[in-house]
């Protein structure tokens, strides 16, 4: 019996490692995080998760930074109200893109992808979902699978983003799939992470980050994560006009590159681009954009303002 209980606390130990630091493979983890602490500070999850590294490291995350491609992508939610209007919200997209040195992607409503497709594509904006489900076809009424969304000329497909999580209840379990679903379909998902207001404010923001990377990612190799982009949403400024300054924002970054570094290697979590989302807005974009680990941004309302999202796009 001892024995047993001194095996189920290593078991425990190790699995809140993982969660917390990414101290193991992701093809590696196969059990679910240990539950998170009741306190802790920003900052002590931080420190861990990103140590100093030696000056041949540090030297080649800066170049890996410099050659990341800054990625912009929009968030339609579910706008506009009609397939006219989702036409012309598009063209003026497209034709605002104009220079930018930035990938960009809008993420349309399923009933638009088809319509907006070639617009964006004239204008050098890629296509993009909201949303999948893992199973390929059969008896899911309201779903839409990935070979669907493929068939249409989409490239990316966003992953638990925190209102298919908090509003349409999905499970960690169904966002691994629907992501695992995405790579093997040849798309690119955007996973979506972050943390409520009163997680941020007990200090739990990155210890939610952690555990929900682990839970998303489960399974994937190292390989894949070349076209896996990671969106940090701290869900208190979605919508909310609630500002996450940029050093917090960057902090937080820092944070989860410093967890793939730990879970895969150093030139995977150096190549990996991750960008913010929440409240993005043509007066925030250039401080953000100008930290060292943001490498792009996941815009809600101001991707439905073609001004707005210009400047965004075309951020200094």
């Amino acid at each position: 019996r001892l024995r047993s209980r001194i095996f189920k606390m290593a078991v425990f130990r190790k699995l809140f490692v993982v969660a917390v630091t990414g101290a193991a493979s992701a093809s590696a983890f196969s059990m679910s995080p240990a539950g998170i602490p009741s306190t802790a500070s920003n900052t002590a999850p931080l420190r861990a998760a990103s140590g100093a590294a030696p000056r041949s490291a540090r030297a080649a995350s800066l170049s890996l930074e410099m050659a990341r491609v800054p990625f912009i992508a929009g968030n339609w939610k579910m706008n506009p109200t009609s397939v006219s209007e989702a036409l012309t919200l598009a063209k003026a997209i497209a034709d605002g893109k104009g220079s930018s040195k930035a990938q960009v992607a809008i993420c349309v409503p399923h009933p638009y992808l088809d319509a907006c497709g070639p617009i964006f594509s004239a204008g050098g904006v890629e296509l993009g979902a909201q949303g999948c489900y893992f199973e390929q076809k059969g008896a899911f009424t309201g779903a839409t699978s990935t070979s669907m969304i493929k068939s249409v000329g989409a490239q990316h497909v966003l992953v638990g983003h925190s209102e298919r999580r908090v509003v349409f209840k999905q499970s960690d379990e169904t966002i691994n799939n629907n992501l695992l679903k995405i790579l093997e379909e040849g798309l690119k998902p955007i996973l979506c992470i972050g943390e409520s207001k009163e997680e941020y404010d007990q200090g739990l923001n990155t210890q939610i980050c952690a555990m929900q990377l682990a839970k998303g990612l489960k399974g994937v190799t190292k390989a894949q994560m070349a076209d896996v982009t990671v969106a940090y949403e701290p869900v208190w400024a979605i919508g909310t006009g609630l500002v996450c300054d940029a050093p917090i924002a960057q902090d937080v970054h820092k944070f989860i590159r410093g967890w793939l570094a730990k879970m895969y290697d150093e030139p995977t979590a150096d190549a990996v681009r991750i960008q913010y989302g929440g409240s993005v807005t043509p007066e925030s974009v250039d401080e953000l954009m100008g930290m060292p680990d943001i490498d792009g941004c996941l815009v809600g309302g101001a991707s439905l303002d073609p001004v707005k999202f210009t400047r965004i796009m075309n951020f200094q």
